[in-house]
């Protein structure tokens, strides 16, 4: 049975640990103009990923675009962990190379706002969970590339892009197999059926990611970052299979239960100070700052 924890005030994080706080989650939106309002400018975001983190015990925030840096990093500094939605193509500009032209739209100050935040949510620590855009987010923070249209550039690899309104959002349309020694192994088990909703996939891993799951063809579908308490990205989207499948529910639960602890104190001396090393090694081409990292 899927937990429903809206209306409980504290987690059960591990069995006779005591009950958490349950952790406040940041997750940066979209936006559009207004087909309702005449083209008034919106901050947009799926609902059924608030509501998944909600009802797995999370307290959901979300966070505007727009923001100077200092004002993000003043909502960055309240929160216990960053969740990653899906949504437009990262420009290449944030991994240095030329846009391809199969890349569809994108949002550069999307692109700022989520960079900004997963690079410092890395280097202090702090749980993150991505989902289809937010795992190549990660990637992409950890100096990682993309492939920017699967079918045009790896044209061996089966069909991926099961996009809406052809194919329903919570369709099953493959298969991957986890790492039994991963984090996500603990939620999903060692071989799960995901939904498939993308065109571009991670080409060059980023520095300490590990790749920990792949479908049949051998795409990578999950990652992780094994030296911190908990980051994990996956390429596909389980909001929309929590519903029903206990296993996708799981992932988003483990995450809760990471951010409701004392990540700070499991994070490894010295990471703040090898993170920014790796970015200054990695990201020469970035538009994003690392110097303002601080740890929380």
């Amino acid at each position: 049975m899927n937990r429903d924890l809206r209306n409980r005030d504290r987690l059960e994080t591990q069995p006779g640990a005591g009950l958490k706080k349950r952790p406040l989650i940041g997750v940066p939106t979209g936006r559009e103009k207004s087909q309702r309002f005449f083209g008034l400018p919106l901050y947009i975001m799926n609902q059924t990923y608030v509501r998944t983190l909600e009802n797995l015990g999370a307290l959901p925030v979300m966070i505007p675009l727009q923001m100077s840096e200092t004002t993000l990093h003043g909502i960055f500094e309240r929160l216990d962990g960053l969740f990653l939605p899906g949504g437009e193509d990262i420009d290449p500009s944030n991994y240095g190379a030329e846009r391809h032209p199969q890349l569809g739209a994108s949002d550069q100050e999307r692109d700022r706002t989520e960079l900004l935040l997963t690079r410092w949510a890395v280097a202090a620590g702090m749980p993150v969970l991505g989902a289809c855009r937010g795992l190549q987010i990660i990637n992409v923070a950890c100096g990682g590339t993309l492939y920017q249209d699967l079918h045009s550039q790896r044209p061996d690899l089966e069909k991926h892009d099961y996009f809406p309104p052809t194919y329903e959002r919570f369709q099953v349309t493959h298969q991957v197999t986890v790492e039994p020694d991963s984090r996500l192994a603990h939620a999903l088990g060692t071989s799960h059926g995901v939904n498939s909703m993308h065109h571009q996939g991670i080409d060059q891993l980023g520095s300490e990611l590990r790749v920990v799951a792949r479908a049949e063809d051998g795409l990578p579908e999950a990652i992780e970052l094994p030296l911190l308490p908990f980051v994990v990205g996956v390429q596909w989207h389980p909001e929309e299979l929590a519903k029903t499948d206990q296993h996708s529910s799981n992932i988003f639960y483990d995450f809760a239960c990471a951010a409701a602890e004392e990540w700070r104190n499991q994070t490894p001396a010295h990471w703040h100070e090898r993170f920014q090393e790796i970015c200054a090694a990695r990201l020469p081409h970035s538009t994003s700052t690392v110097h303002s990292y601080t740890p929380v």
